[in-house]
């Protein structure tokens, strides 16, 4: 636990109180603070083995959506399976789950406000939820507007923004076309493959600003962005989920750096 609050609330005592009273009445303010902020920070912490279900359900309606589950869909969730090395039990729990996600009556709803409660108010941990689902809604190409919707209403469940979904979709190697006189990005166009140089994505689409913004605001948006997906933050998150964090910084970094070479700036 930290004491910031404390302390910064101690020092403006001192000064406004005119002595130590006034130091010790604004300490005790800032504990409150930072006692508030501790206990958010504990609540927000995922609970081991708590996304599996919701996360599995939302995966098979994800498939379902547009009439029919392919094959890739259903190796995404297998590889998924695998890649998270869930034990037996869980393992069963994440196909039933996903069985019941692909039922026609089935609500998204539930499953999306389940993870929304595990990931809590840390948005470092939003991202990992996301790149899974993103990697179903992409299994067979070009997503179709049905599962674009379901990842849309996750996206805002877990308070992400449109421009950093696009900087999500753009390290999978999509990219967004607003289609012929659009400007706006929710609604019209579609995201679609670009054509990718031997060099990866449009670094610009993966820090999610246009390439017309200045140096600073390239700086702080990286610096946002490193700062949520940095694997150092993620705490007790399964492994998988913590190496797609691991990747999905090293592509931030590397966009960054051609952002770097190319206008010059350190």
């Amino acid at each position: 636990m930290s004491y910031n609050y404390t302390l910064w609330f101690a020092l403006v005592g001192l000064f406004l109180g005119h002595g130590l009273v006034g130091a010790v009445v604004g300490a005790v303010i800032g504990l409150v603070f930072d006692n508030l902020r501790f206990g958010q920070r504990r609540e927000a912490t995922p609970e081991a083995g708590g996304y599996i279900g919701p996360l599995f359900a939302l995966l098979g309606a994800v498939a379902k959506s547009d009439g029919r589950i392919s094959p890739a869909e259903i190796a995404v969730a297998e590889r998924m399976m695998d890649r998270m090395r869930l034990e037996p039990a869980e393992r069963q729990q994440a196909v039933a789950s996903f069985n019941a996600g692909k039922q026609p009556e089935f609500d998204v709803t539930p499953a999306i406000n389940q993870l929304r409660q595990w990931v809590g108010l840390r948005r470092d941990h939003a991202f990992p939820v996301l790149d899974v689902v993103i990697d179903t809604v992409l299994a067979e190409g070009n997503p179709p507007p049905e599962k674009m919707s379901i990842l849309r209403q996750l996206t805002f469940a877990l308070r992400i923004s449109e421009m950093e979904l696009m900087a999500l979709m753009a390290m999978k190697g999509y990219s967004w076309n607003a289609g012929p006189g659009q400007r706006g990005r929710s609604t019209g166009g579609g995201y679609v493959p670009p054509q990718r140089s031997s060099q990866g994505p449009d670094p610009y689409a993966v820090l999610g600003i246009e390439r017309s913004v200045d140096d600073r605001a390239v700086k702080r948006a990286y610096r946002k962005l490193i700062s949520e997906h940095h694997p150092d933050r993620l705490g007790d998150l399964p492994e998988d989920m913590r190496r797609r964090a691991e990747a999905r910084a090293s592509e931030i970094n590397a966009a960054y750096e051609r952002i770097k070479a190319e206008r010059g700036f350190k």
